[in-house]
């Protein structure tokens, strides 16, 4: 299967991706070659097979969600060398969205 430039442009736009012109041709030549191993792949028959088959065993480890609480002096020395507080909340810049 093989990409035009702009649908690899238009991909790398979608995965927030900047792509230069020069590397285009790279880029769709690898892209091209994994849609065709992909394509390969959905050839073999699955019948049978369970879903998410891993090769090791893996299990998640659950814990209770505990609160740990530390010593009253560590807890305030921590609140008072916070910049930005009310009480005894701090408040973090934020990860997720706009900062206001």
């Amino acid at each position: 299967m093989s990409l035009s430039n702009e649908e690899i442009t238009k991909l790398a736009k979608l995965a927030r991706l900047h792509v230069r012109d020069e590397d285009l041709e790279m880029y769709r030549d690898s892209v091209s070659s994994i849609l065709e191993y992909v394509e390969k792949l959905q050839e073999l028959d699955t019948t049978g097979v369970a879903e998410l088959q891993h090769a090791a065993d893996i299990t998640n480890v659950f814990r209770d969600d505990e609160a740990n609480l530390c010593d009253e002096d560590i807890r305030k020395r921590v609140v008072d060398n916070f910049t930005n507080k009310q009480g005894d909340l701090m408040e973090a810049q934020a990860v997720f969205g706009d900062s206001e």
